[in-house]
């Protein structure tokens, strides 16, 4: 009467499940940095990084594929660099982000000041007034 049951087996295969997932979950919390590069690179997206900044954004992406993969890993030299690459990806996205709103800004600057002129001529201040 000392076999195992097929329920005890089963409690232990869901136990295995269970700490396999919990390990990856605290690797992947474990490792800060990579959270920090994604919501970096998220962000860089979403100011249009790929229209004003392709290179940097890119470099970016490739870096954090780089740190995820290396923070999946058993090895804690791996999960060292990918903290490191995960450092250098959020450093690019946030040049990438900030370069795009820099030439957003600039584009918006060059039109408002297309529509002054615009609107000085129409007034005849051309030479007048203008500074």
């Amino acid at each position: 009467m000392n076999d195992p049951s097929f329920a005890h087996f089963r409690r232990r295969l869901y136990a295995l499940a269970v700490a396999s997932v919990l390990s990856v979950t605290a690797q992947a919390q474990a490792l800060p940095e990579v959270q920090r590069a994604e919501q970096a690179v998220m962000q860089a997206q979403q100011a249009d990084a790929d229209h004003y900044a392709p290179d940097l954004i890119g470099a970016a992406r490739q870096a954090l594929v780089q740190a995820q993969a290396g923070a999946a890993s058993r090895s804690r030299t791996d999960r060292r660099q990918a903290a490191a690459l995960a450092e250098r990806a959020a450093a690019d996205a946030d040049l990438a982000r900030v370069r795009s709103e820099q030439a957003r800004a600039e584009s918006a600057l060059r039109q408002r000041q297309g529509e002054i002129a615009e609107l000085r001529q129409r007034l005849g201040l051309d030479g007048e007034g203008a500074p």
